[in-house]
């Protein structure tokens, strides 16, 4: 790896991890942000959701256009939206103003995020390079969203919630100034090669309305009149983004992308598996919290071991085993460990001890460092130069989806398992083990059918005689 690859590398891990970090920063300081600032408990939420809408609804659009005018030009636009609106959040004093804020950081992490795998697969041509380099970027991942944790409640307590937001605008600076000369400069093919206006309105309106259903169903329920009309009419709006990209001259998204099992197969694997661990992620943290009474930095010190193995996994690791045995092979093994961990967590007791009820599971969650790699290298596979910004935007977005949704479902589920219990004379920390111990059986049954799409539908590949179809299928 030569020096200004390395440098490239490091800008590009530099963005995730603010974009990984901001995600979880936040959860440990909404008590503190929600006494500040006067939010009412429905609109705390939107310190989240509000990031979450404009981050997943712009994915797909901001990744089509990196192809358009460039994927540099996309990628330092998108980390001075950043920063500017984390300057914003950390200065704000209502929370209208913050909400607005985080909005605007979602907005500026699509951009900078949906184009970061597409310069990646760019620069990183030759595969055992490209596996390191997805390895650390993955790593890199796994350290955000651990630092997020207990850097939130370090800030939060050592000083106050502003700056959680704050940390932000150094980074994004060096992030910007090295940019402009580490990263290798792209034209872009023009508008004239994708402008699908329509096609762009349609995706961006039922991506965003779909994630706001999604995430509003723990407030209205999944049968009201509010979920049922708006996740009727996101379909809808989805559906017809479909059409137009059947028919359009230049279509936003061409669907010869989907008739990869590949690209395909690892989309719907990564938001079945996304959708689990993201879940467990903050259902874990609810645990520690609400039934065995940690605080918020015992909560993410307790959660950091995962991290670890997550990031040491995917550094040292993943490439090496990618090189040798595939991506697929190396897949199905993480998908097994991060199974034999969540199923571990069905069986988890009121009074439980971290030694010997949680930590054997934060370290099957290794697998995760061998789950992600590969699935970003599946996701990638086949991405011509003229289209890698779509095909990362899509790997994205379906991230981002599949995260909303995990969410939401599994969250739901133990809410309501909680009030049965509690109805029926149950105490308040048998309820609630109750209700966690039935998302973990649901998010183990999404990585079961998770690890059976890795080995049916996903097929075994060989980098020098590929099948017709799997071949690069990008290109027009």
């Amino acid at each position: 790896m030569t020096k200004s690859q390395r440098t490239a590398l490091a800008v590009l891990s530099a963005a995730m991890l603010m974009t990984i970090l901001d995600g979880s920063i936040v959860t440990v300081a909404m008590p503190a942000i929600q006494e500040d600032l006067g939010f009412t408990p429905a609109g705390l939420s939107w310190t989240v959701n509000a990031y979450l809408i404009a981050f997943g609804g712009l994915l797909l659009l901001a990744g089509r256009l990196g192809d358009l005018i460039g994927r540099k030009t996309m990628f330092v636009t998108g980390n001075i939206v950043f920063t500017a609106a984390s300057v914003l959040a950390g200065v704000a004093t209502t929370p209208a103003v913050l909400v607005a804020a985080r909005f605007l950081q979602g907005v500026g992490s699509a951009i900078a995020a949906s184009v970061v795998l597409g310069i990646l697969v760019t620069i990183f041509t030759e595969p055992r390079q490209r596996a390191t380099a997805i390895g650390v970027f993955s790593f890199t991942g796994a350290a955000g969203a651990s630092i997020g944790q207990v850097l939130g409640g370090v800030l939060t307590d050592a000083l106050n919630w502003h700056w959680i937001f704050l940390i932000n605008v150094p980074i994004g600076l060096v992030t910007v100034l090295v940019a402009h000369k580490a990263l290798p400069a792209d034209r872009g093919l023009g508008w004239s090669a994708g402008a699908d206006v329509l096609g762009a309105v349609l995706v961006t309106a039922g991506l965003m309305l779909g994630i706001y259903t999604v995430v509003e169903v723990e407030r209205y329920g999944w049968v009201s009149t509010h979920t049922l009309g708006l996740g009727a009419l996101a379909a809808g709006l989805l559906a017809a983004f479909v059409l137009r990209q059947a028919t359009a001259a230049n279509p936003l998204l061409p669907l010869r992308i989907f008739r990869s099992r590949t690209v395909s197969g690892a989309n719907v694997v990564q938001m079945l598996t996304l959708a689990a661990m993201f879940a467990f992620q903050i259902i874990v943290a609810l645990y520690l919290q609400k039934v065995l009474g940690y605080n918020a930095l015992q909560t993410g010190l307790a959660m950091l071991p995962a991290a670890v193995a997550i990031g040491g996994v995917s550094l040292f690791a993943s490439a090496r085993l990618i090189t040798r045995f595939g991506e697929r092979a190396v897949l199905i093994a993480g998908l097994t460990l991060l199974l034999a961990g969540m199923s571990w967590l069905t069986r988890l007791p009121v009074d439980a001890t971290y030694l010997t009820d949680v930590l054997p599971v934060m370290v099957a969650i290794s697998g995760g460092g061998l789950v992600l790699p590969a699935l970003t290298a599946l996701g990638m596979s086949g991405a011509e130069a003229d289209d890698a910004g779509l095909a990362s935007g899509l790997f994205n977005t379906t991230q981002q989806v599949g995260m909303a949704i995990g969410v939401a479902v599994l969250s739901t589920l133990a809410a309501a398992r909680t009030g049965t219990d509690l109805l029926a004379g149950a105490s308040n920390a048998e309820a609630l083990t109750s209700g966690y111990r039935l998302a973990f059986t649901v998010a183990a049954g999404l990585l079961a059918t998770a690890l059976l799409i890795s080995v049916t539908v996903l097929r075994k590949q060989q980098s020098a005689d590929m099948t017709p179809t799997d071949e690069p299928i990008l290109a027009a």
